[in-house]
């Protein structure tokens, strides 16, 4: 069974929601950019764009990572690792830009709003 904490943002705050089997399985495939009707976790006339997550380790999702799979990069300053010096470069682990089974947390912004604010219609749920 696959399980996701989805963090959904606005301009103005965030709204974190659960969603499991079956609403879930239409996340699983998507990549980092990819546009999400809202039906799929019941808000309709929104629209969501994946920007990021987090897998079951709790390493980042990295955008220009293909597939799903977990690999250590030497990287420098930037996305996942801010040097404290100048010129400083480590190796971290990330996790691919696809969502699998092994995500946890998906990350999303609103591309599109629909009728009724979000912490309407996900107070209720």
């Amino acid at each position: 069974m696959v399980e996701y904490k989805l963090v959904i943002s606005e301009r103005e705050k965030s709204v974190a929601r659960t969603v499991g089997d079956p609403q879930a399985a239409g996340f699983l495939g998507k990549r980092i950019g990819e546009a999400v009707g809202g039906e799929l976790i019941g808000a309709m006339g929104y629209t969501f764009r994946i920007t990021g997550g987090t897998d079951k380790s709790g390493f980042p999702l990295r955008p220009d990572l293909p597939g799903g799979r977990q690999t250590r990069l030497y990287v420098g300053d930037g996305f996942g690792f801010h040097a404290p010096r100048a010129g400083m470069r480590r190796r971290r682990t990330f996790r691919g830009n696809t969502i699998s089974e092994d995500t946890v947390q998906i990350n999303l912004i609103v591309e599109q709003k629909g009728p009724k604010p979000l912490a309407e219609l996900f107070a209720a749920a």
